[in-house]
């Protein structure tokens, strides 16, 4: 199977057009549609029809997708550790949501890079679902994840939860009934949780899936979000941000999840989950 025409499968996807897809790898669309047929004869499946509102995956086109992010990551991985650098003995893939790299995942690519230094290190931003999957094909080593599902040869270390508070650009914010208010969803947990304390607050004009985005609204356009405190206390210092005490304070629970294989000789690993858990670096 031809890696070219995997890729191209995959930016077809990505951009919903081959017009878009042929942009996007600098060819023709001749050229793409040509990989895209080559892949498709391979298969003996139609993997991708074209409509006037783009192309879109057929039933097989969606079974395959998930073998094609599999295969062009492994082979991204094995290039990259076939090709280390002298003094470099091996590669550890990191998975980490994307609200958890401030602060916290940072902090895991530090340690690790501080006491591996003949290890090289790559880290990947995913979705829950993304996670998921890169563990269960081995993609990557250790990751971190807010609902982690366990596959096998791993390790799921449970961390202090995030706290979920209240913080608001105006010192003087309600905590019902902010017309600026935004609403970041946290999960299923959460949503429960958030209707019971604000049974009789209406729906909020503005939602975000992600707490980084929300932060970064609050900032440029002010307004009112729950937001982890790893994310909202540093913009509290320095004075940007402001806390409603009142308003209830929520929880979402944090995992560390490793691949016993890859963690094996990592003696410092219970010092490193105890800090991860704690927010705190070594010095």
């Amino acid at each position: 199977m031809n890696l070219t025409a995997l890729n191209t499968f995959l930016a077809i996807v990505e951009t919903g057009s081959l017009v878009r897809a042929s942009a996007k790898l600098n060819v023709t669309q001749s050229t793409v549609t040509a990989r895209l047929k080559l892949l498709e004869d391979d298969l003996g499946q139609t993997l991708i029809t074209r409509q006037k509102s783009g192309a879109k995956l057929t039933a097989p086109g969606y079974k395959f997708l998930r073998y094609a992010e599999i295969m062009t990551g492994l082979w991204q991985q094995a290039r990259q550790e076939t090709s280390l650098p002298e003094g470099i003995e091996t590669l550890c893939n990191i998975g980490c949501h994307m609200d958890l790299w401030p602060g916290l995942g940072q902090l895991l690519f530090n340690e690790i890079h501080r006491n591996r230094t003949d290890t090289a290190l790559t880290v990947w931003p995913g979705e829950q679902s993304e996670l998921d999957r890169w563990f269960g094909t081995g993609l990557v080593d250790t990751a971190l994840a807010y609902q982690p599902v366990a596959h096998a040869n791993q390790t799921i270390y449970a961390l202090k939860p995030d706290r979920l508070v209240l913080y608001s650009t105006r010192a003087d914010s309600p905590m019902r009934f902010d017309p600026l208010y935004v609403f970041v969803d946290f999960g299923a947990d959460f949503r429960r949780q958030h209707a019971e304390a604000y049974a009789d607050a209406g729906v909020a004009r503005t939602s975000f899936g992600s707490a980084v985005w929300a932060l970064d609204h609050l900032l440029q356009n002010g307004g009112s979000a729950y937001l982890p405190e790893r994310l909202g206390e540093p913009g509290r210092a320095e004075g940007l941000l402001y806390v409603i005490n009142e308003a209830p304070v929520f929880a979402r629970n944090v995992y560390l999840i490793t691949n016993d294989l890859a963690v094996e000789n990592w003696a410092w690993l219970p010092s490193l989950v105890e800090r991860l858990s704690n927010r705190v670096s070594e010095t």
